[in-house]
């Protein structure tokens, strides 16, 4: 499976960098980070909706999008792994997974997405949440092929 990580803002060298790279270099899918910056002097509405064309563009190819997002959908690691495992095994080759900036989303990708999942009801900055998700996507991996990683 290929995954494509689309998120607003650039890693610099730290450990959040550090943390996403410790998980991703651990798995086997194709894993492409596309990182956008829109000018933080724009109005609250216009970023966002500039965001907005970057991020879709990027994941325009994908079979699957998912959008993090605070009202999104909860998932334990089980089901989230179920969820990824009916998206290969029904055929979808690519999954994009959809980082917003400190503003959120624009109603674009919302409405594009076919699933909005949330990390937990907390607000997270969205370079740490690229580790949370790589940590995720690992652990997915780990249950599908019966990985003890998981019950660690």
């Amino acid at each position: 499976m290929n995954i494509l990580l689309s998120s607003i803002g650039k890693f610099k060298a730290g450990p959040e960098r550090a943390l996403y790279e410790n998980y991703t270099k651990r798995l086997p899918w194709k894993i492409t980070l596309k990182e956008f910056e829109v000018k933080k002097s724009l109005a609250t509405p216009q970023r966002r909706a500039e965001e907005a064309k970057l991020l879709l563009a990027a994941s325009a190819d994908a079979d699957h999008v998912i959008a993090l997002d605070e009202a999104g959908r909860d998932m334990g690691s089980a089901v989230f792994a179920a969820h990824l495992q009916k998206r290969r095994d029904t055929g979808d080759r690519a999954v994009a997974f959809i980082i917003g900036g400190a503003d959120g989303l624009d109603e674009t990708v919302r409405a594009r997405a076919d699933l909005l999942l949330s990390l937990g009801r907390m607000t997270w900055p969205h370079l740490l949440v690229r580790g949370l998700l790589a940590e995720q996507l690992y652990r997915a991996y780990s249950i599908m092929n019966n990985h003890p990683y998981h019950r660690e």
